[in-house]
């Protein structure tokens, strides 16, 4: 397929409230729209929702949050400037063809030499998904499945019909909050932790935190688990420098009973910390220092037994790469949020509806918080193609997946009528 024509918008989607993780709060999450035309005149549209604090807190300290989102916007137009006019045979093709170049110059516009990757795959997302779809149009292609590359399809075997939609419990998330999503039936959190401060008054106030969730949790039950106990999924987002404070946070979860219940514990430590782990005695989860596939194989190696995928944040191409080193190592995955619009939830869900098994769980994993924290998220679910699909909406904490799901693919292939007004 020859790109010949290229549009990009954005729109900015504000917060309940101020949104706290590494140690940060932001207060609102840019959805971005990329439109892709090739020579017969077919169209495709892509969806990205930005997080600057996630991809990069170096950029948003730096920068703060309306210029480093604007940043990454203009991350996306010098790549739409780079295949506008080229020919692609595929997907995959046109992300390994500008990826490099993408990241390069995201050094360059932002004056950060020591730039994550994150930030470049962050801003490359609406590109990627519109690829994906031009390419299906042009293949007749109308289904996930199909869509899939030969190759990466071993990793993506699995036919869930139930995931635990994963909720998430932030920084200023009171004991109010987790029983109001108790009483909606929800039974797996995700916990922020590596709240602001100094390493050593980050640690007691995460000791304080995780006490008074294990008090309102602890003796809970559900039917999902093996033990039959609420899991915990911790997210410390690089915040622990070194080992040995991370060992006196194990220690008090150990203490006070909370360990027995911890599934996992996702990025304790600093990307750029390459200390072996094998022997901290939990199940570690890399996220964004997973930044792609070779860095997967290095945290494989480091010790790390999970690996959270986001192929709404790290484009859908890289992502299946990620998927297919973490499948041949058996190593299980789960789909985490960005805090995504309801849309980029279905392409989430469409990776977490088709991984192997995680252990310790009956069912899939899939978090999903922008119910939590966008102001519009009623006006947002509208722009959903099947808003009322049974399959759209989580209810007794989980999403159901009937053959319908699987059939429309979520609805990922139909065009989205609000964002395509935006674009043009």
């Amino acid at each position: 397929m020859t790109i010949t024509d290229t549009h990009s918008a954005y729109e900015r989607e504000p917060l309940i409230r101020p949104f706290g993780f590494k140690g940060g709060y932001m207060n609102e999450c840019w959805q971005v729209v990329t439109m892709l035309e090739n020579e017969r005149g077919q169209h495709a549209i892509g969806l990205a929702t930005q997080n600057v604090l996630w991809s990069d807190a170096a950029v948003f300290i730096r920068y703060g949050e309306q210029q480093g989102n604007t940043l990454m916007v203009a991350l996306l137009n010098y790549a739409l400037g780079l295949v506008r006019g080229q020919e692609f045979a595929s997907p995959m093709q046109l992300f390994e063809t500008i990826w490099p170049q993408v990241y390069e110059y995201g050094k360059i516009l932002t004056g950060l030499p020591d730039l994550q990757e994150t930030f470049a795959l962050n801003a490359l997302v609406s590109l990627d998904n519109a690829a994906w779809l031009l390419y299906a149009q042009v293949n007749n292609i109308t289904n996930f499945d199909d869509l899939l590359p030969e190759q990466y399809r071993p990793a993506m075997a699995y036919k869930y019909n139930r995931l635990a939609a994963i909720p998430l419990i932030s920084y200023n998330a009171t004991m109010d909050d987790l029983c109001e999503l108790l009483k909606q039936e929800y039974f797996f959190f995700k916990i922020k932790l590596g709240s602001p401060g100094a390493p050593e008054e980050m640690l007691e106030w995460d000791k304080q935190r995780i006490t008074q969730i294990h008090k309102l949790l602890g003796g809970l039950e559900t039917p999902y688990t093996a033990n039959g106990a609420i899991p915990y999924y911790f997210d410390a987002n690089g915040r622990y420098p070194d080992k040995e404070t991370f060992l006196r946070l194990l220690d008090h979860l150990d203490q006070i009973g909370a360990l027995a219940q911890t599934t996992l514990i996702e990025e304790p430590f600093p990307p750029d910390y390459d200390a072996d782990v094998h022997n901290l005695g939990v199940r570690l989860a890399a996220d964004e220092s997973a930044h792609t596939d070779q860095h997967t194989l290095q945290r494989i190696h480091m010790g790390y037994s999970a690996i959270a995928l986001k192929p709404i944040a790290k484009t859908l191409s890289m992502t299946l790469k990620i998927a297919a080193v973490a499948h041949k190592f058996n190593i299980p995955c789960f789909c985490a949020d960005l805090t995504v619009n309801p849309i980029l939830v279905e392409w989430n869900k469409n990776i977490a509806a088709r991984l192997g098994p995680f252990p310790g769980l009956h069912i899939g994993l899939l978090e999903t918080n922008g119910h939590q924290n966008y102001r519009n998220w009623a006006a947002m679910r509208s722009y959903h193609p099947a808003p009322n699909s049974p399959w759209a909406m989580a209810a007794n904490g989980l999403f159901t997946l009937d053959e319908s799901f699987y059939m429309e693919s979520g609805g990922i292939f139909q065009l989205p009528g609000h964002y395509k007004e935006l674009v043009n």
